[in-house]
Order: structure tokens, then sequence, then C-alpha cells
């Protein structure tokens, strides 16, 4: 195996994509990861020794690529995905973070963690097994995070043959299921990431298809992270008075942009309080600048000394988003403990915390049938569903589907911090009427 030096000897000029796996228990996710990273040359030659040390001492006559990712003891006793992997790695054409998520239901929270910044989510899905309940609950996941393009990758077309019939049999009944959950962009490619058929190079056992592999897919996809096309969000982090002889007067807002762009000379409206000012000067590593763009981290400096802290919002003027104390969205719960009506949490804004108390829960989603159930009571470990929260203060959030990063929050235990449920506010899924199907060049139309 070669070094990765070479690989990131130049990659100004590279995108970068950030994609989850996902995928239910044995369906091959870790190897998938493991298969890519080795077919790619991004394996450093210890880590390939330690990983054949580690296969024959278990009498495995090849490396188990899985244990490139599944570095925790009780991973690899068990053979299965516990924790979000990450990984890095790069080709000549394009750079990748990769996040290798559980499979059990029980880790259905790690999966919203490592999806909720992907652009593409890889759905895995054992030939033999085809669409079960867990794969379903993935979709549903990455459609509720609007992850912007799915991959169906059908591993273990090797167990089954290399049969066309099947592959075509679990693409179809996926892409309608995910269609129906509004997913943008489906992909279906066989894969046998054991053999490595299709995941870096394309199979010589399955001529009737014509596809991209998966690496090919990754990238070619087309993504974008131009979060400047976005109305300005400024969620302020820090108030800076330095109160020095040499900065008698400073007063900065410190953060990072959300999304947007700010400019000097433009008119803001400062949230929840709804004052406005005027912004005078913008700072960014040390120099002052005219124009500043998500994701940069500057401080503004305003007309106005008007009352402004931790958790405030700095958006123009113009297109300021509405505050709300009554919220209403769709959340993941990820807690062992349940979520009732009438429980006292907080609810975490970007930089903004705040009290809250649950008013309702008027749905829980069904996943068999995408059903929605009315008035579940509660929502436990790994329910999806809908809530109303009533805030003490008000909030300035946007819809999920006009922004991850303002459209999000997370409910928290008041008593010990732990993680109670990661929210997307507005509409659950995405209109049916958005989606597309990828086709191939051999007229597959799943």
């Amino acid at each position: 195996m070669t070094s990765t030096t070479e690989q990131f000897a130049d990659l100004s000029a590279t995108t970068l994509l950030r994609f989850a796996t996902a995928g239910s228990v044995d369906d091959g996710k870790s190897t998938l990861v493991g298969r890519l990273l080795h077919d790619s040359k991004s394996v450093l030659t210890d880590q390939m020794e330690a990983v054949e040390a580690v296969s024959a001492q278990r009498g495995q006559e090849a490396p188990d690529l899985a244990l490139l990712t599944d570095g925790l003891r009780a991973e690899r006793e068990q053979g299965i995905t516990i924790d979000v992997a990450y990984r890095y790695f790069a080709t000549a054409r394009r750079r990748f973070i990769l996040a290798d998520t559980p499979g059990h239901v029980q880790y259905t929270r790690n999966m919203v963690t490592g999806a909720s910044t992907a652009d593409l989510a890889v759905v895995l899905v054992d030939a033999r097994n085809g669409v079960i309940e867990q794969t379903r609950r993935h979709a549903a996941v990455a459609a509720l995070l609007r992850v912007p393009h799915v991959v169906l990758a059908v591993n273990k077309m090797d167990l089954v043959g290399y049969e066309e019939s099947v592959f075509a049999a679990i693409a179809e009944e996926f892409t309608a299921y995910a269609s129906d959950l509004g997913v943008p962009e489906i992909t279906a490619i066989p894969i046998s990431a054991l053999a490595g058929d299709n995941v870096v190079e394309p199979s010589a056992n399955m001529d009737w298809y014509g596809g991209p592999t998966v690496l090919e897919h990754l990238e070619t996809v087309p993504v974008s992270h131009d979060l400047t096309a976005c109305p300005a969000r400024f969620p302020v982090q820090y108030v800076i008075r330095p109160q020095s002889a040499e900065y008698p007067d400073y007063r900065g807002y410190a953060g990072q942009i959300a999304s947007g762009v700010l400019r000097v000379g433009e008119a803001v409206t400062v949230l929840p309080s709804g004052r406005t000012s005027t912004i005078v000067g913008i700072d960014a590593l040390g120099e002052s600048v005219d124009i500043a763009w998500a994701p940069q981290s500057v401080t503004l400096r305003l007309a106005d000394d008007i009352d402004i802290s931790r958790g405030d919002l700095i958006a123009p003027s113009a297109n300021a988003p509405a505050t709300t104390q009554d919220v209403e969205a769709t959340v993941c719960h990820v807690a062992d403990q349940p979520l009732s009506v009438g429980a006292r949490v907080l609810i975490k804004h970007t930089t903004r915390t705040v009290k809250a108390i649950v008013k309702e829960i008027p749905s829980r989603l069904t996943l068999d049938d995408l059903s929605q159930h009315p008035n579940p009571g509660q929502l436990v470990a790994n329910d999806i569903g809908r809530v109303v929260v009533r805030t003490a203060e008000p909030l300035a959030l946007d819809a999920y589907a006009d922004s991850r990063r303002t459209g999000s929050f997370l409910l928290i235990d008041p008593a010990d911090g732990t993680t109670l449920a990661a929210g997307m506010a507005g509409e659950s899924f995405a209109s049916k009427a958005e989606t597309t199907v990828q086709a191939d060049e051999e007229g597959w139309d799943f």
C-alpha cells in the first residue's frame, strides 16, 4: 500500500463531498468502506499490516477490510458498528469526509449524527434480504435530514448469483419508498463489497449493469456548498469589549456566519428583540473587510450600542426571519427515556438555549407504510414524530427545508444535559414532485 501524501499534493481545485453509510446489521457497511479505502489506495501501509495481522489471528484467509473502520474493541468482537467512524480520504478528483454509521436500531441516534451534515447517503441492502424495516428507517432519516443524494447499494450480489432480477426488484421497491418520502435523487448500484464488484472497479460478473461504480458516482455527483444563496444569518457567539487604552470604545459581536452574505452599510435586525441598526465594520482575521460570507467567522460592529448578547441572531432587515414561541417540528428521539407531553426541556437553536415545554405530540411516524399514528402521548428511543414545543422566549427559526443550520435544533434534558431529540422545523418531508431518479446509460429507471 502507498502513502496518501501524493493524493493530497494538489487539492485546491477539488471539491469536498461529505457522505454517510447506513444499512442494517451485517449488510456490509464497514466492508464497503474498507474496500473503498483499500482499492482507492487510501490506506497507509502500517494500517493494512495491522488489519492483516488481526485477520490472520482469527484464521481468516483474506484481510477483513471492515477492521479499517470498526476501531472499538466491542465492535471487533461482535462484528458490528457501534459508534460513528469518520474517515478522511481523497482521490485525484475529489476529497471525502465519510461517516460510517451503525446499523442497529438502538444506534439510530448515531445515524442521525452522521447524516446531519451529509451531502449524500449510501444505504446498503443485503441482496438476500431485500428492503427491511431498518432500510426504511434509514431512508426516512435521510429524507428528514434533507440529504440531497441517496445511493442504494445492493450488496452481496455474489451470494445471489449476480442475478439482475434480484437487483431490479430491490431497486424498484426502495426507490418507490424513498420517492414517497421526497428523496430528491436516488441512484441504485449492484455491488459486492467483499469481492470488490462495482465498488472502485467495474464488475466482470454483472455485464447487464452499465452504470457507475460507487466511487465513480461519489466522484462525479454534483454537490454545492454555496451557503451564500440563502438569506444571511449571524448567530452571536460572544461580545468583544476590550475596554483597553488602545480600544476604549470597541464593541464587536463575534460568531460564524451560518448562511448568506453580510456587507458594511447594510441595515440589520437583531432578534428576538427586533431592534435595528447598521453594520459599520466587519473584522476578519485581524483585518477590516467590506464583505463577509458563510461560513466565515467574523466580528460585526454596529452603528448603535444596543443590547446584544450570546444567542441573539443578526439578519438583514430586508429578509429577517419571523420569531415564534410555538415551534412545530419533526424530531428524531435519540434518548433512552421517553419524551412525553408536558415534559420540561431546553431547546438549543444555533447559539441560543431557552427553556421550553412539550405542548403536544400530534403524531408518530410508522415506517412500514409511512402512516401517522395520531396522538401517541410520548416518543421512545428511535421514534420519529411531530411535536409542538412552547418556548419561554422567542426563537428565530427558519424552515429546515430552507436552512439546515438555522432550521435545526436539539431538545435537551435540563436535569443532566442529555440530548433527547434532534429537531427539524417546518414540514417533515420534501414534496414528492421534487424527486428525481438517476437513470444510467443502459436505461435503468428505478
